[in-house]
């Protein structure tokens, strides 16, 4: 079922609401009902637009996950081309995505949340995110920064990479060794991608 979009500062001020519960409780233990008083809307109001919890916290993380992304990408520089950006970028949003406390709280508390988006169907921040990637790709196509490919394949296969990175990195470091710690991982995922883009 979609959610009906009314007001988008009403949307805001549920999915606020949604965001401090699940960060207090957990999404197991978030009710509409805790949502519906944090938000000063009616139990009703909810149901009317969102069937459950699940459907309200994933209309959350399309918000939030876009808003990092979107916040990582950089500022256009006349001495750098698409390619550096995009990398800059990605590198920008893994990192920042890391940090998030919503999705340290979804991984820490309720981590099966993300697991269809892993391994069964792409989810709405997915597909936004693809947008962005592709964007940032033809650009890259078209100033001769990055390997010609078919743009959403590319975009799609960055994705793959970046994902790993984002929801896997923690099993893999060792914060007491600077060899393998978590900055030594962001300066390799930097050079992965500078190779898998250049021409």
């Amino acid at each position: 079922m979609t959610p009906i979009r009314h007001n988008s500062s009403d949307s805001d001020a549920v999915l606020d609401a949604v965001r401090d519960c699940v960060l207090a409780v957990g999404v197991r233990r978030t009710t509409l009902t805790d949502v519906a008083r944090r938000a000063g809307v009616s139990r009703m109001t909810l149901y009317r637009r969102w069937p459950d919890v699940r459907t309200l916290v994933g209309d959350l993380m399309t918000r939030e996950w876009v808003d990092v992304a979107t916040r990582a990408i950089p500022e256009r520089r006349p001495e750098a081309d698409a390619r550096g950006l995009l990398v800059e970028g990605l590198v920008a949003g893994v990192e920042s995505f890391r940090a998030h406390p919503l999705f340290r709280k979804i991984v820490d508390v309720d981590p099966e949340l993300l697991l269809p988006y892993v391994l069964d169907r792409r989810g709405a921040s997915q597909i936004a995110l693809l947008e962005l990637l592709a964007n940032g790709l033809k650009e890259g196509h078209a100033d001769g920064s990055v390997r010609v490919g078919h743009p959403e394949r590319q975009a799609r296969a960055l994705l793959l990479i970046v994902q790993s990175f984002t929801l896997s990195l923690r099993t893999m470091t060792d914060e007491d060794d600077a060899d393998l710690s978590s900055a030594a991982f962001l300066t390799e995922l930097r050079s992965i991608l500078e190779r898998t883009l250049t021409p």
